[in-house]
């Protein structure tokens, strides 16, 4: 198989874009999010975890790019959903949309877990999940947590 030095695989690529297509989701949502709490004490906080998002995007992207992909530039149907889910969140009230950010990342945790279980994900691609964006994703769940319970 000709592949450049250090080229994913296209199923580790089409894997790695879903994780990408899933982190461009949470960043449109948390930023459907911030309209719905600016000013208020939580804003910061969910700011830092849109941070984060946007943190992840970027390693998934630089990642897939140095390994020869194109990265996915859009959500996709995972951003459909998500706006759905937070569109109907925006109608409930603030406490609704925080525990839809909580599941959303929920949901991701499990989509990294499920990732790292794939015998074609390549050392590197499972270094980057393992030790930064599975960690980051699950250290999100706490901090809303957190706002829920003061909401």
């Amino acid at each position: 198989m000709n592949r450049l030095p250090h080229a994913l695989p296209h199923d580790s690529r089409s894997l790695l874009n879903g994780l990408l297509r899933g982190e461009l989701a949470a960043i449109d949502t948390y930023q459907q999010a911030l309209t719905k709490v600016d000013g208020s004490p939580r804003a910061a906080e969910l700011r830092k975890l849109h941070a984060d998002h946007c943190d992840a995007a970027y390693m998934l992207q630089s990642h897939i790019r140095q390994n020869g992909g194109e990265p996915a530039t859009t959500a996709g149907s995972w951003g459909t959903f998500a706006k759905a889910v937070e569109g109907t969140a925006k109608l409930l009230g603030k406490k609704t949309a925080l525990r839809a950010l909580q599941e959303g990342e929920k949901h991701g945790a499990r989509i990294y877990y499920k990732a790292l279980s794939s015998p074609d994900l390549p050392p590197d691609s499972r270094e980057l999940i393992a030790a930064r964006l599975l960690p980051g994703t699950r250290a999100h769940i706490p901090v809303l947590d957190q706002l829920i319970a003061n909401n």
